[in-house]
């Protein structure tokens, strides 16, 4: 959730400059939120699941594409010629453990999780394709940027 919250977890008035679109102000001061990283990171998750999850519930796959505003064609970064949507991939992965450089030492630092740890991850990607190019779209890039637009 957006918040601005000080290290007592009240909430606190202050001002940010410059102000830029959308920011009214008088005074100097101001109301409102800002959304922290992990915020932002976090949200993005949450939308990210929920678009994976209606898509993979919806019975005319291409509608729910097009009603989310992904695009069937993109512009193509070696030439003049669109490239066209011809796949959406979906890849699940399930983290078993974590590994982290140990102090002083090449090996790893292995911690492999319980059966209640696992945690599992999909992702989807939307390929696209001309005579002369592939390009893969993952789609938290796509919802990201459509965030961004949206929340404009």
């Amino acid at each position: 959730m957006p918040h601005d919250h000080g290290p007592d977890g009240h909430h606190h008035h202050h001002d940010h400059a410059p102000h830029g679109h959308g920011h009214n102000h008088a005074d100097g001061d101001h109301l409102h939120s800002h959304m922290h990283e992990h915020d932002a990171a976090a949200d993005l998750q949450v939308l990210t699941a929920q678009f994976i999850d209606g898509y993979v519930q919806a019975r005319d796959k291409s509608a729910y594409l097009k009603l989310a505003g992904v695009p069937f064609e993109r512009p193509a970064a070696a030439g003049p010629k669109a490239l066209k949507l011809i796949d959406v991939e979906l890849k699940t992965e399930w983290q078993v453990g974590t590994a982290s450089p140990s102090f002083g030492s090449r090996e790893l630092s292995y911690l492999p999780f319980p059966g209640q740890m696992v945690t599992e991850r999909t992702n989807m990607s939307l390929i696209y394709v001309s005579m002369d190019e592939k390009s893969v779209l993952d789609i938290r890039d796509f919802l990201s940027q459509r965030k961004k637009e949206i929340d404009a």
